[in-house]
This record gives structure tokens, C-alpha cells and sequence, in this order.
């Protein structure tokens, strides 16, 4: 949903919904709260590279009808990908882009989107490869902002270049298809959280998608544990004990190999982040090449229907 009036004239902030902090297993603090962005947004407006909040949607109309003061947009399309081949953006690539919007290599970056932030925990996701120490999603995204009438404006932030270095790459939270080939007929959970119907092998890209695969169906073995059951009704994402009993209820435990895809690894990134920074189950990973990659492969095995 829209706000009807994206002005910059901001109304009282709303009190945040009733429900809890975002609890969390995980070392961070993944995870922050609308309300926790509103009392800060004049940290995110300064020119001080202390805060940023990043927006990051599939539409990037949605940005310019409205966003949070101090937002700045990255186009998942062009700033998410690498100029040069289809990949995520190479270290240089990625540095580059922290610099051009203010980012320096200790700054508390808070991401958000829209779609319940598919793209915004793909961002995040990369963050984390790249080793940045703060970065943290917004819950509930874009949508759950404007619902709940906390501030927007149309104005576009500039801030000062700023000094930043991907120093490492920790690629562990990363699978490859020869990952994926490795964990054919092996203990590894593959969580492929497509809807039903791209799983069963009746679609093979969420309707109006160009790019898509030769072949429909999913990896043999895989469950489907769609990425929408990450969160409630509203956008936020189920507290943890939820989240626990929805992978328990698929007979995942905290002590699985698991690996997450989609179709081009956005939803399940989302997945990734729920179990790997909500929960804190140590070894998960986003398989970003996903049904793209997977469905036009030669010899790659494709099973259709319902779970084996």
C-alpha cells in the first residue's frame, strides 16, 4: 500500500504496534523495529556516517512516491548485480557503491524494502559476505512504514562521499550449484520457498516474470517451505519461537546443513536471514543462482509434483 500524502510534512510518529522487540538468538542485533528507526531518523539525515537506511524495492516507483526521511535507494537491478556478468557485485563493485551513498565501513546501516523485504535481505545478505559489522533489516519493510504513518518525504539524500573497503569475503553463507549437486541424495536440507504451484512444476515464474528457466519443477528432494510464512499477516516476521516450530513442523532442526533457494535467490535470502540470524542455526545457506540457474542447466535433475 501507498500513503495517501508522501509530503514532507511528517505527522506525530505513530506508536509502534504492540508487539515485542524483535527477539533474537543471534550474536546481533539483526533485526530493529520501526519505531527504532523513527527515534533516529535525524541520525540517518546527517551527513555524519554514523546511520544509514537504505530502500531497497522490486518497484522503484515505490521510492519516489515516498520513502523514509534519509532513505537512500539502491536499484536491485543495477546496484544489487554485477555491471560486468551475472553475479552479485564484486568487492571493488561493492565498495564503490558504499562510497557513492555515504556508507563507510563502520557505519550502522539499516536496510529495508518492500515485499516484506525480499530485496532488502538479499542487500543483507551481502553486507554479511562482504563483512560489514553493523548492518541490520527493518521489520516489516516499506509497507508496514507507511501503513502505520510513520514519516515520508519525497526528497532524495546526498551525502558526502564516504571511505570504504571490503577488507574480507566470507563466501559461507553462499551456495553454489556444485554445492547443490554435493547435496543430492545427502543429509542437507534443500528449502525451496517458492510458491506451490512453481514448485509442483505447474508455473515456472511467479506470473509477469521474463526471465525464466527451460524447465519447470524443483530440486529432488527439496521441500517447499514458502518464504511468506517467515512473517505474519502485517510484514514483521514471526517471533523466533514461531519460526522454530514452523521449521520443526518440516522436520528442520538448529543441527541441519540447510540450503535456501528461489528463483533468483531474493525470497530466499529471506529464509536465510530467518534461520540464520533470527534463530541462529549455524549452517545455512542462499543458493542465488537458484531456478534461473537450475531449470536451464544440462543434466541437472528435475523432480515436479508434490513432496517425494
Amino acid at each position: 500500500m501507498h500513503p495517501d500524502d508522501t509530503s514532507d510534512n511528517s505527522t506525530d510518529l505513530p506508536k509502534d504496534d504492540p508487539e515485542r522487540e524483535p527477539e533474537t538468538t543471534h550474536s546481533k542485533e539483526a533485526l530493529v523495529s520501526p519505531q527504532w528507526v523513527a527515534d533516529r531518523l535525524d541520525q540517518f539525515q546527517s551527513d555524519d556516517t554514523a546511520f544509514r537506511l537504505v530502500e531497497v524495492d522490486v518497484n522503484r516507483e515505490f521510492y519516489r512516491d515516498g520513502h523514509a526521511p534519509g532513505a537512500c535507494e539502491l536499484d536491485w537491478e543495477t546496484d544489487l548485480q554485477s555491471e560486468t556478468w551475472r553475479d552479485i557485485p564484486s568487492p571493488d563493485e561493492f565498495g564503490q557503491l558504499m562510497r557513492d551513498h555515504g556508507i563507510a565501513n563502520d557505519t550502522t546501516v539499516v536496510v529495508y524494502g518492500d515485499n516484506s523485504n525480499w530485496f532488502a535481505t538479499h542487500l543483507y545478505w551481502q553486507f554479511t559476505m562482504y563483512g560489514h559489522d553493523d548492518v541490520r533489516v527493518m521489520d516489516g519493510g516499506r509497507e508496514y512504514w507507511m501503513e502505520q504513518g510513520f514519516p515520508t518525504t519525497q526528497e532524495v539524500p546526498s551525502f558526502p562521499t564516504a571511505e570504504y573497503t571490503v577488507r574480507e569475503v566470507d563466501e559461507s553463507h553462499r551456495a553454489f550449484r556444485s554445492d547443490v549437486y554435493e547435496a543430492l541424495d545427502s543429509e542437507t536440507m534443500l528449502i525451496d520457498v517458492r510458491m506451490p504451484e512453481e514448485y509442483r512444476g505447474e508455473l515456472i515464474a511467479p506470473p509477469g516474470i521474463d526471465e525464466t528457466a527451460q524447465r519447470a519443477g524443483h530440486i529432488p528432494g527439496a521441500i517447499n517451505v514458502l518464504w511468506a510464512d517467515n512473517v505474519d499477516s502485517n510484514g514483521r516476521f514471526k517471533p523466533p519461537q514461531r519460526l522454530r516450530e514452523l521449521y520443526a513442523s518440516h522436520s528442520v532442526t538448529p543441527d541441519d546443513d540447510v540450503i535456501a533457494y528461489c528463483r533468483i535467490g531474493e525470497r530466499s535470502s529471506i529464509t536465510w536471514f530467518a534461520l540464520h540470524e533470527l534463530l541462529g542455526y549455524e549452517s545455512v545457506r542462499n543458493y542465488d543462482g537458484s531456478w534461473t540457474e537450475w531449470g536451464n542447466l544440462i543434466r541437472a535433475p528435475i523432480a515436479s509434483g508434490k513432496e517425494e
